[in-house]
């Protein structure tokens, strides 16, 4: 007769031969089966391989018109500008490029889990608009939000894979520093006061991406070598890529064109 113990270990056994005895795969949110990825390595960038990939981001077309915004219904927030405020949802640079693109390596990277950036994103609120309009962050790193105008905001976020809030924040208020724990490309955070104000927020799992500024330009460094696929996202425009392969040191250029 069989102890106990030689018995479980029978049955350990059996068991992984058929789902590795021990916590070797996980389900699905639809219930399928799928093994339990390896642990990933933390990634950092190799000096000595690291590639470049720089570009613009060209606009062709008719010159889009910026329209004026009106902040009358809030006089703290007209008090803070001499000059008519304008949209950001276009800019077309005097040299023809487009300003405030996010562009980002989408795919082609190693398997890994990226170093996360000691430093802190800041997102202010000034005149009632958010600076700048267009960021990028990587997942886990700290965003802190500021409030430098005399009137309340409301900061609200709207994603699709991380988490929403929604919180208040007084006339020169503390700092609220986030995270965004999940690659999500954007998400778009809007103050529930002022119906204008708009900011995106680009959250890659790497630290490959770029906002373009008044000269259109962008600048993706440290790559590995390898074959990449390039994105260009636009708040009116969409997104459009590029497949970039890059060897070591290698510096390779890619130019986007939107149309309007």
């Amino acid at each position: 007769m069989r102890t106990p113990s030689i018995l479980s270990t029978g049955l350990c056994a059996l068991a992984l031969v058929l789902t590795g005895c021990g916590g070797g795969e996980t389900k699905t949110e639809e219930g399928r089966s799928k093994a339990a990825p390896a642990s990933a390595a933390t990634l950092r960038i190799d000096p000595a391989t690291a590639a470049t990939v720089t570009g613009k981001v060209t606009f062709t077309g008719e010159k889009p018109v910026r329209r004026p915004i009106s902040m009358d219904s809030t006089p703290a927030c007209a008090r803070a500008h001499t000059e008519p405020v304008l949209s950001e949802e276009a800019i077309v640079n005097d040299n023809g490029t487009l300003r405030n693109a996010f562009v980002w390596v989408k795919s082609g990277l190693p398997d890994g889990t990226w170093e996360v950036p000691r430093e802190m994103v800041t997102i202010d609120q000034v005149g009632c608009i958010y600076v700048p309009h267009v960021v990028g962050v990587q997942t886990n790193q700290e965003v802190q939000f500021l409030n430098s105008d005399p009137t309340n905001h409301n900061i609200h976020p709207l994603p699709r894979a991380n988490r929403e809030w929604n919180e208040s924040q007084p006339p020169k208020g503390e700092p609220k520093i986030k995270t965004f724990p999940k690659q999500e490309i954007m998400i778009p955070i809007k103050c529930n006061v002022h119906p204008w104000m708009r900011v995106y927020v680009g959250v890659v799992d790497h630290p490959f991406f770029a906002v373009t500024g008044e000269d259109g330009s962008f600048t993706l460094k440290g790559l590995p070598p390898g074959q990449y696929t390039v994105q260009a996202w636009h708040e009116k425009y969409g997104t459009q890529e590029i497949q970039v392969t890059v060897a070591a040191q290698e510096s390779k250029t890619a130019d986007f064109d939107f149309k309007g």
